[in-house]
């Protein structure tokens, strides 16, 4: 699996960055509509459900999804596309100029009809899809490209993503420096030229190549021979619960995990993905970065009803959960901790250990940490329980209890696992896990360190991290009581 390169400050960061780009979104526009009702009986006509009409919704949907998805980042969409002049376009034109953060360069052409895609849905269950749409319609003569930070065209098959369109997007590409990606359809997958990046899902891939998709090692073959038959720079394969798989041409391939998330409707959940990855890539992240983003965003919008979008704050909801969840996953009692190390070190893994109260954390503790995960591959965390800070620091002490104090340092991406001790020293937390690397503070000597000479006794060695100047929790907790 690739190593994440998302975590919640980059996150943050990222969204800031997004804020006003400009997209291009050029591809297929169709209509949404919902018919959500009740189903309490069976018609006597058919062996089918009765649905009784509650409410009726449309959106955007196709390209138009992509564009709304874009907005809702953040992002501004200019939106090409092509509709009929009949009713379904005069409603998605006034659907969409309702959009904060799209621009409308839609053709609305006579002759055309727009498409139209109706789900009948009762229980949060979709009992029926209608498509009204006629054959494929002829490209749209669009000039969205102008003024975009990144390309990006929605293949639904419906003849607005031609040659000749992709032709004139990747010229454009190159006329501004920037990428293209496609999200692709059918078989042909040659035809997109020498885009940036082509974006199936895993049944897509499937058809291109004629190949299985459902292990790592049938993806990455079935990525090969996609490679191999198009011109394109680099291929995602969106796996749904599974994640996504990146393969640059002539590099290896990189494995994402999907988020666990509770699937809800999948409707435009690709359409999400394809705006993350182009806001992501668009202000100019690594293709590894826009991938994670691109699934927190799928992630979360796949547990929402219809075609529905994705915002800033969800997104950061979506990863303090995560966060969360994995701080506490690496808050563990000594002997579970003792055989994760025991793996560590199987592996060949530099383990190494330091230990303090961290009662409540400040920037001088994050540097020291940090400091010290540099000098080992893995690193762990003895924090002292509730009494032994108490033993040591007097009444009132800790400020935050055990539980708080090990979630908080756990959530930090440089600590590898944190369990606690409640003796004055923690020696027999080295005895029993024997790493290689101990660190302590610069304020210690190392004859003053605890435990050093049985550390270097089994080849070992002793640190001594910096703190910085002017942050230490005595001075926290009476800068707090000054300004209380």
């Amino acid at each position: 699996m690739a190593e994440r390169t998302l975590d919640l400050g980059q996150l943050q960061a990222l969204l800031e960055k997004v804020r006003g780009l400009k997209i291009a979104c050029v591809g297929d526009l169709m209509l949404d509509r919902y018919v959500y009702g009740e189903v309490s009986r069976i018609s006597p006509e058919a062996p089918i459900p009765v649905l009784k009409t509650r409410r009726t919704t449309a959106m955007p949907g196709g390209v138009g999804n992509v564009a709304r998805n874009v907005a809702a980042l953040g992002g501004v969409a200019r939106l090409g596309a092509l509709v009929g002049q009949d009713a379904a376009g005069d409603e998605l034109i006034g659907l969409i100029s309702a959009e904060d953060g799209i621009e409308n360069a839609l053709e609305q052409r006579v002759g055309a009809a727009t498409i139209i895609k109706t789900r009948f849905v009762a229980a949060g269950q979709q009992l029926l899809r209608l498509d009204d749409e006629d054959s494929p319609i002829a490209a749209a003569d669009s000039d969205a490209f102008s003024g975009a930070s990144i390309i990006l065209l929605s293949d639904y098959a419906k003849g607005v993503v031609s040659d000749a369109m992709i032709a004139k997007a990747i010229a454009a590409s190159r006329s501004a420096g920037v990428p293209v990606v496609v999200d692709p359809k059918g078989r042909d997958f040659a035809r997109y030229g020498a885009v940036d990046l082509i974006k199936p899902n895993a049944s897509e891939l499937a058809g291109a190549t004629g190949l299985p998709v459902e292990t790592d090692e049938e993806v990455e073959a079935a990525l090969a021979a996609l490679l191999a038959t198009t011109t394109a720079k680099a291929v995602v394969v969106t796996r749904a619960g599974k994640g996504m798989s990146l393969m640059r041409r002539d590099g290896p391939v990189a494995h994402f995990p999907g988020r666990a998330r509770e699937v809800f409707d999948v409707s435009g959940a690709g359409d999400t993905g394809l705006a993350a990855l182009g806001l992501a890539l668009g202000a100019g992240t690594s293709l590894e970065t826009a991938v994670e983003f691109a699934i927190l965003a799928s992630g979360v919008v796949v547990g929402k009803a219809g075609t529905a979008v994705v915002t800033p704050a969800e997104l950061i909801d979506a990863e303090m959960s995560q966060h969360a969840a994995s701080a506490h996953a690496k808050v563990m009692p000594l002997d579970d901790l003792a055989h994760v190390v025991e793996g560590w070190k199987r592996q060949g893994l530099k383990v190494g250990f330091t230990n303090g109260c961290f009662d409540i954390l400040h920037r001088g503790h994050v540097a020291y940490l940090a400091q010290a995960r540099s000098w080992c591959d893995r690193l762990v965390v003895a924090l002292n329980t509730d009494a032994s800070v108490r033993a040591l620091k007097g009444e009132g002490r800790p400020i935050n209890d055990l539980d708080s104090r090990a979630v908080v340092i756990g959530g930090l991406q440089s600590v590898d696992r944190v369990t606690a001790f409640d003796d004055p020293t923690p020696l027999a937390l080295i005895e029993r896990l024997r790493p290689d690397v101990l660190i302590k503070g610069a304020d210690y000597t190392r004859e003053g360190v605890v435990g050093g000479d049985l550390v270097e006794s089994w080849g070992g060695v002793v640190r001594l991290a910096t703190f910085e100047d002017g942050y230490s929790t005595t001075r926290t907790i009476e800068k707090m009581r000054m300004d209380g």
